[in-house]
C-alpha cells in the first residue's frame, strides 16, 4: 500500500526528530510549509516552549501576499532571524520538518543564515 506525500513526509520527520532536539544553548528552528504559507518557530524542547515564531501570515508580511513562493520564504527567514537576535538566540539546530532541502525551505534557511543565525 502506497502512502501519500504528506504521510511519507511525516514518517521522514518522525525519523529525523528521534535524533534531533533543541536545548537552551541550541534551540530547534522548526519549519512547516503549506501550499500557501510558510511558518517557522524556534523551540526549546527541554522546556517545551516556543521562544520565537514567524510566518508569512504576520502583519508585517501579509501585505506582500507572497507566502507560497520564494520571496515569502526569504522574508520569513529574515524575520525569524531578527526576532531570534532580539530574544538572544544566535545558534540553532535546523529542523526541515521532513521536507526536502530545496525551494522554499532552502530559501528560508539561507535568509536566516544571512540574518545572523548559525546552523
Amino acid at each position: 500500500m502506497s502512502l501519500n506525500r504528506n504521510a511519507t513526509r511525516l514518517k521522514r520527520h518522525t525519523r529525523i526528530r528521534k535524533r534531533m532536539h533543541g536545548d537552551s544553548e541550541r534551540p530547534r528552528l522548526s519549519v512547516y510549509r503549506s501550499l500557501t504559507n510558510i511558518y517557522a518557530q524556534i523551540i526549546n524542547d527541554e522546556e517545551g516552549r516556543t521562544l520565537v515564531a514567524a510566518s508569512s501570515l504576520d502583519k508585517d508580511l501579509r501585505a506582500a501576499k507572497n507566502g507560497g513562493n520564494l520571496e515569502g520564504a526569504e522574508a520569513v527567514g529574515k524575520l525569524i532571524a531578527e526576532r531570534a537576535k532580539a530574544a538572544g538566540v544566535t545558534k540553532v539546530v535546523f529542523d526541515r520538518g521532513g521536507y526536502l532541502y530545496h525551494g522554499r525551505i532552502k530559501a528560508l534557511a539561507d535568509a536566516a543564515r544571512e540574518g545572523g543565525l548559525e546552523f
